[in-house]
């Protein structure tokens, strides 16, 4: 495509996203020293491209899930974005407590867009620094969790035969000495042989211990989801009702969200999946921007935006970008802290 043609197309899209109407060649025509009809020739084959295509209802054109993603990635290779104030909105994101954090990560990303924040949360370490039995009362056990990067987790144990404090005692230096630093995974496997020289009730307790830590919450709680009921207000969305129902059955199931969010992880920066371009977001109508965020540099998770099609990406791209720093600066500050 030529320089013309990429111009134009630009400035088809940018004004679609602007006024959310198809556009025709006479509108272009006053942005560019052109004549119509040289414009016309010119939609005509970035329609043959597959780039736009006429609405049945209207002459003018609207750009397609391919003209989009041309948009963008020239868009992001070429734009030096703005840097939001950072300052500004750092406040927003509690570093103390990392669950508030991704949550509050969320409910930024959707003020500061309109559309809906979705943070895919950090998975909790199956590797453990250090385990601790207490006994709450006849037959219940607390399991405390240690893992290397300070989190920590609690179990209930519910037992076949009470412990005393002191077993329990031995129990957690048993688990210590032969095991930290390991994934449960490791430890269960290894829990045959090593345990061969401990009471048959003892071994129980450690079995109980590796498979309570060993257990993960559901997956799909670990999506936060945060303002989905603002597309309500999105015309473009709203204006169908069985386009509104596809909408909200993704937020609903969350399992399509859970697989583009996890795959995104692994990419580096910025990614935009648009609709009917990308087999990741499974709705024609809807964009999602995202951008890895971690910990101490070591990626733990994705978070984004979820909009229509027709977003001002010049806006939200920095958005989440810079919504991606201040996370990972939180919780790895909150990491430091303790």
């Amino acid at each position: 495509m030529d320089d013309r043609a990429h111009s134009l197309l630009k400035a088809l899209i940018e004004k679609y996203i602007a006024d959310g109407q198809p556009v025709g060649s006479r509108t272009l025509s006053k942005v560019f020293d052109l004549s119509p009809a040289t414009i016309r020739n010119v939609m005509a084959d970035l329609e043959e491209a597959g780039l736009i295509h006429s609405p049945h209802t209207s002459a003018g054109r609207v750009p397609t899930p391919k003209g989009y993603r041309l948009f963008v990635d020239s868009m992001l290779a070429s734009r030096p974005f703005e840097l939001l104030p950072a300052d500004a909105i750092s406040s927003m994101l509690p570093s103390t407590d990392p669950a508030r954090a991704v949550s509050a990560a969320a409910s930024l990303l959707s003020n500061l867009t309109q559309f809906a924040g979705v943070v895919l949360a950090p998975r909790r370490s199956q590797v453990f620094q250090q385990v601790e039995f207490i006994r709450l009362s006849e037959k219940r056990i607390l399991l405390i969790i240690v893992t290397p990067d300070g989190d920590v987790q609690n179990r209930i144990l519910l037992t076949p035969r009470d412990y005393t404090s002191i077993e329990l005692i031995e129990a957690g230096n048993f688990f210590n000495q032969h095991f930290s630093g390991k994934p449960f995974a490791d430890v269960r496997r290894a829990l045959a042989g090593e345990l061969e020289s401990l009471r048959v009730d003892m071994s129980r307790l450690m079995q109980a211990a590796v498979e309570a830590g060993s257990d993960q919450p559901d997956e799909l709680d670990s999506v936060v989801i945060s303002g989905e009921r603002r597309l309500l207000d999105i015309n473009d969305l709203a204006s169908d009702m069985a386009r509104l129902r596809r909408t909200f059955s993704l937020f609903e199931k969350k399992t399509d969200l859970l697989q583009l969010l996890d795959a995104s992880s692994r990419a580096h920066g910025v990614q935009i999946y648009i609709g009917g371009d990308s087999s990741l977001m499974p709705m024609e109508d809807l964009t999602i921007v995202t951008a890895p965020y971690g910990v101490d540099g070591r990626v733990v998770g994705t978070l984004g935006v979820i909009g229509p099609t027709r977003m001002a990406y010049e806006r939200v791209i920095p958005i989440v970008d810079i919504t991606s720093r201040l996370l990972s600066n939180a919780l790895s500050q909150s990491g430091h802290d303790r």
